[in-house]
């Protein structure tokens, strides 16, 4: 098995410390091994998506990156039927984005949020 290295801050490596002790796991290679093994399989199943679809997707992200969430939302206001913005505690944004349309669309636009490294949180959930 190939051995990689990561870099993480020192609170993410306290929370896989604690993930690995709660939930039981022997090593942290292991919990990592199952976390990246969960994100191949969600990315599969939203791959499978196709044709018009309803989805919510939440965010949750500092507000010093609002401008981040503003440019790429504005991409996507064809399949963008509700947005929804409010201020959560320790200066924290949560979004809610009600979407309707083709399943390429909503995969595109939960890719960036995904990818651009500027979301605490992603999630989306496909009716």
């Amino acid at each position: 098995m190939p051995i990689i290295s990561i870099s993480l801050s020192e609170s993410m490596l306290r929370e896989i410390d604690k993930l690995k002790e709660d939930m039981g796991f022997s090593a942290r290679s292991e919990l990592l091994r199952a976390g990246a093994r969960m994100l191949i399989a969600d990315k599969r199943e939203k791959e499978k998506l196709e044709g018009r679809i309803n989805a919510i997707l939440m965010l949750i992200h500092s507000q010093k990156v609002e401008d981040v969430v503003t440019e790429i939302k504005h991409r996507f206001e064809d399949i963008t039927n509700t947005q929804i913005h409010t201020h959560l505690r320790e200066n924290k944004c949560l979004e809610v984005f009600i979407l309707e349309g083709d399943a390429g669309r909503v995969r595109e636009m939960l890719n960036l949020f995904q990818s651009c490294g500027k979301m605490d949180y992603v999630k989306l959930i496909v009716a």
